[in-house]
């Protein structure tokens, strides 16, 4: 597609209530928004390990208005000189990003925008788990929400949501160098009901069975 039917063609895109959610809960995993004009415009990028192509896949199918290429594989060496693969789309470059752009940006690194309790609704939760939570363990039934990239108050901040609008046994848990977010296995009966609508096949993986 040639640049000028490109931006006749990004004239009419908006986003989706989808759309929005998904954003919100990608942005708090492993996805970034980058700007190439100073802050004009930015586009979404999402990439993950070549174990999760089936769910970049769904990403794409929900963005696909938004992407001009389909997902493509990357291979790169890690500092022990590994080998990995993983799998990658980019979003076109558009103005409708610049809010969330500013919102998740708007200090010097990645941050939680105080908006979150207004945001954070079980589709956001949902994405956010798929993009970067785990399971504790199988026998404690606990999941992990990472938060790595964010300050001690955005997490704190994370959990008074998870605690205040979903009743989930939500906690800070220190590691030596960040903090991730654990939601004790008490809570997962009630984290399935928000979540398990939202997650799709590839990624159930990830949420212990109840029994």
């Amino acid at each position: 597609m040639r640049s000028r039917a490109i931006e006749q063609y990004k004239q009419d895109l908006k986003l989706s209530n989808e759309q929005r959610e998904t954003l919100v809960g990608l942005l708090l995993g492993d996805a970034c928004l980058e700007t190439q004009n100073g802050g004009r415009t930015y586009r979404l990028k999402v990439e993950q390990s070549d174990n999760h192509a089936e769910y970049v896949q769904h990403l794409y199918s929900v963005f696909q208005p938004w992407v001009l290429s389909p997902p493509r594989s990357r291979s790169h060496s890690d500092s022990h000189g590994h080998e990995h693969i993983s799998w990658t789309f980019q979003t076109v470059s558009h103005p409708a990003f610049r809010f969330y752009a500013h919102q998740f940006y708007g200090g010097q690194k990645k941050g939680v925008p105080e908006l979150i309790h207004h945001w954070l609704t079980a589709r956001v939760l949902a994405y956010w788990f798929m993009d970067d939570g785990s399971m504790k363990s199988e026998q404690s039934k606990g999941v992990i929400l990472n938060t790595h990239s964010f300050s001690t108050d955005d997490v704190s901040r994370l959990v008074q949501v998870l605690q205040s609008e979903f009743s989930l046994a939500a906690s800070v848990r220190k590691q030596r160098e960040f903090q991730q977010i654990y939601i004790s296995g008490h809570s997962l009966e009630m984290f399935h009901r928000h979540v398990g609508l939202y997650l799709i096949d590839s990624m159930k993986y990830k949420l212990p069975v109840l029994r």
